[in-house]
Order: structure tokens, then C-alpha cells, then sequence
């Protein structure tokens, strides 16, 4: 397996009392040329935002943005109207197009909310903007498996679609669980783990690690108790 691995210690980080945030990819003030993105996977951001704080109205072009909720209630508000508690265990996803405005908010005036916010650069410019959500809370039904999916082109029951060739998945794993991501020719996977550890392989991931895997067919993953990470299947890349 040609695995590469980007430990948490590595990333960007930043501490501006109310937002604790570290980049996985160059964002913002951090730039790392060595980190750019992973294919089409273009920011994950792992965020702790303060009680009563967050980002005011700000806008956002031709970007896919996937909003995964760790902990905590983020009140979300944008140009299309939506207004929404988005609580843990909740996935958002907007498709920012040709212009969206948006302003995230800790919901709670006591506890932090902590999130993972994701960009994938879409498949064509100048959509149409749009907004869903979805509550990952319990499994799919009829799916037994400690992976799934919840985002992908064309969407679909449980799903949320994303205007790209990739796919994301919710691995959330008990004591001895394992899972396989199967890959297509010249596909390859992105793993972020947030809870817990997740093993890669022979690769021990735990919070904040990240780790990118090229030119397999297939990809084994393993959970210890109560752990999770996010997973991407992407499509080849210039």
C-alpha cells in the first residue's frame, strides 16, 4: 500500500481564543506548498469554535462545502434563506456555485462546538447554489458496515450530493470492527480520523492524522472502541 502520512502534529495550527483550528491543507494564513490539497480534496479544517462565537456573513464561489459536526450545535444561516441548528452528528453540505453568503455561530453560550469543515473544488464552475443536511446519527438502515456513505455524486437516500467524481463516507467503528473501501483503476482515498484510532493498513491513525493512499485497488480499515474518521474516494487528478 503507497501510504503517506500527515500526522496532526504537522498541521497548521492556530489559536485566536475563540477559534482553536488546525489545516490539514494550505488555508488562510497557513500556506505549505507541500500541502495544497489531495486531489479535488482541497481543505479540511478541524475547528473548536469558542461559546457564542463564529463567523460572521461572508461569501464563498464555486466551491463544494461539506460541514461535519463533532460536538455541539453550529447555527447556520445563508443568502438562500436557510436557517438551521446543526447538531453533532449532523452533516451540511453547500454548493457555494456562482455566489453563496453564509455565517456560522457556536449555538450554545456554555460549551464549544467542534467541527470538521471540508472543501472539494466541484466539477464544473458557475453552479447553481444550494444547501442540504443530513443527520448521521444512526446507521443507514439494512447497512451493517462501519462504513458509510454520505455524500456522493447524484446523492440519494441518506446521501448528499456533491458536484464531483468523489465520494464520502462516516466510518464510525466499535472494538474490532473492519471495513474495506474497494477503489476503482487510478482512484485514491483520503483518510482523516477524528475519535479514537483508526488503523490504515498497518497505519495507526488517531485524532487529527491524516493519511493519503495511491495506486491500490483497495483500502483495509480498522477501528478500536468508539472511533471514527471521515473517508474520501477520489478520482484522478492533474
Amino acid at each position: 500500500m503507497s501510504i503517506s502520512l500527515r500526522p496532526a502534529s504537522t498541521r497548521g495550527t492556530f489559536d485566536h481564543g475563540w477559534l482553536k483550528t488546525a489545516h490539514t491543507f494550505s488555508f488562510g494564513d497557513y500556506n505549505d506548498p507541500e500541502h495544497m490539497g489531495f486531489g479535488p480534496l482541497r481543505v479540511i479544517n478541524d475547528d473548536v469554535v469558542a461559546p457564542g462565537q463564529g463567523f460572521g456573513m461572508h461569501p464563498h464561489r464555486d466551491m463544494e462545502i461539506l460541514t461535519y459536526i463533532i460536538s455541539g450545535t453550529l447555527a447556520h444561516q445563508d443568502s438562500l434563506g436557510n436557517t438551521e441548528q446543526i447538531k453533532a452528528g449532523q452533516l451540511q453540505r453547500m454548493t457555494a456555485g456562482r455566489g453563496i453568503r453564509h455565517s456560522e455561530f457556536n449555538a450554545s453560550r456554555a460549551e464549544p462546538v467542534h467541527l470538521l469543515q471540508i472543501w472539494v473544488i466541484p466539477s464544473q464552475r458557475g453552479l447553481e447554489p444550494s444547501y442540504e443536511d443530513l443527520d448521521l446519527g444512526a446507521p443507514a438502515a439494512g447497512n451493517g458496515s462501519p462504513l458509510r456513505l454520505v455524500a456522493a455524486p447524484g446523492g440519494g437516500d441518506g446521501v448528499l450530493t456533491i458536484n464531483q467524481d468523489a465520494k464520502m463516507y462516516l466510518a464510525r467503528f466499535d472494538a474490532c470492527e473492519g471495513a474495506r473501501l474497494s477503489l476503482a483503476p487510478g482512484r485514491s482515498a483520503y483518510i482523516q480520523a477524528f475519535k479514537g484510532a483508526v488503523r490504515v493498513g498497518e497505519q495507526r491513525l488517531g485524532p487529527g492524522d491524516g493519511a493519503a493512499i495511491t495506486g491500490e485497488s483497495s483500502v483495509a480499515l480498522a477501528g478500536e472502541a468508539d472511533s471514527a474518521a471521515v473517508v474520501f474516494d477520489l478520482p484522478p487528478w492533474e
